[in-house]
């Protein structure tokens, strides 16, 4: 794997400690939320960032799914407080059955 610009290690960073508030925050409120991960590509930050929350089933992502935009813009303020605005965020935040392997 390449090694990291320092540019891209600051939003690395960045993306992850506003990942991982969000994760302790959606673990306590959102029942079966298993965890959240993300995908990014650098030189298309932050239009790129993708955060997905993992749900452990069908049922438990089903009675998340009126929580969506509430997450969304709580993700959005996190990265505006963080100085990275995002233009459209319903697309950056999804919830999913999917693990980042998957």
């Amino acid at each position: 794997m390449k090694k990291l610009s320092k540019v891209q290690e600051k939003q690395q960073a960045l993306v992850l400690d506003v990942a991982d508030r969000l994760e302790a925050q959606a673990r306590e409120e959102i029942p079966g939320m298993l965890q959240c991960w993300f995908d990014m590509e650098f030189h298309l930050f932050p239009s790129s960032l993708l955060l997905c929350f993992q749900f452990e089933s069908e049922q438990a992502l089903e009675a998340a799914k009126p929580e969506l935009l509430k997450w969304q813009k709580r993700l959005s303020a996190a990265m505006v407080k963080k100085g990275v605005i995002l233009k459209d965020m319903r697309k950056h935040l999804v919830f999913t059955l999917n693990g980042p392997e998957d």
